[in-house]
């Protein structure tokens, strides 16, 4: 099965140099985007994160806090929805049969109980790990993980749709995921299969300068698994995306990535 892939932003925020890239760019601050990807084929339509949460209030309360300037909260427009991102496509959130999600932040986790319709398939060690029972403190609160209504959808009416994925498994006929790690304990890689190769979208790494350069993440758990995981999809991948870069839309205009 070969699937097409489209990019859409859900919002733009801009974060200190050395949270992408590890130990540089002190003076200066990159600009990120809560990317949404849509892909398609088989009669299937599946989503690859959901977007922010419909009121930005309390999260980018949260940022403007952590961060200190405007600038690091989450700016978007109507269009940005992910139910407005699905109209402009013919969609609404009842066509949507699958959602894959990467990382347990509210930025990709927020809307999951719109989708209905849809089985939402999440790390297996990451719903442990990162929301139910971590090892450690965690500085991201558990509410901007995955917010109450979130919870409460999945731990009940939603239960029976979602999907806790091993480390290696296939969703799908040419869809797969790979327990990524590097940035947080629930990032996975989302392999898919389509007429341009593999392509290959995770939260692993913010930018292409993290891969291609071998330039570390600023926010990483772990400076070896991003060698490992790097090294895989640079191995793998055809094509890779960040849920991140605004990058993805001048590499591939209009986010259509195949």
């Amino acid at each position: 099965m070969k699937y097409s892939v489209q990019a859409f932003n859900g919002g733009t925020f801009w974060v200190p140099g050395p949270e992408v890239y590890w130990m540089e760019a002190w003076n200066q601050r990159e600009e990120m985007n809560a990317l949404i990807y849509l892909v398609r084929g088989g009669g299937r339509n599946i989503l690859v994160n959901t977007g922010p949460p419909q009121d930005l209030t309390e999260i980018n309360a949260a940022w403007l806090k952590f961060f200190g300037y405007p600038e690091a909260q989450i700016a978007r427009t109507e269009d940005q929805l992910p139910q407005n991102i699905l109209r402009s496509q013919g969609l609404t959130p009842d066509d949507i049969s699958l959602v894959i999600v990467t990382p347990l932040q509210a930025y990709a986790t927020a809307n999951i109980h719109l989708f209905r319709n849809a089985t939402i398939a999440i790390s297996r060690k990451g719903w442990i790990e990162d929301f139910q029972a971590p090892y450690y403190h965690l500085h991201v609160p558990r509410h901007l993980r995955v917010p109450p209504e979130v919870n409460h959808y999945l731990q009940n009416e939603g239960w029976e749709k979602l999907r806790l994925l091993a480390d290696e498994e296939e969703i799908l006929p040419g869809i797969s995921v790979f327990w990524a790690g590097v940035h947080h304990r629930s990032s996975i890689a989302v392999k898919i299969a389509t007429e341009r190769g593999t392509v290959i979208i995770s939260d692993c790494f913010f930018k292409y300068g993290n891969v291609e350069s071998g330039r570390y993440l600023g926010v990483m758990e772990s400076m070896m698994e991003a060698d490992a995981t790097w090294t895989r999809i640079r191995n793998e991948a055809d094509i890779f995306a960040s849920i991140y870069d605004p990058e993805v839309f001048k590499r591939h205009p209009g986010g259509a990535i195949a």
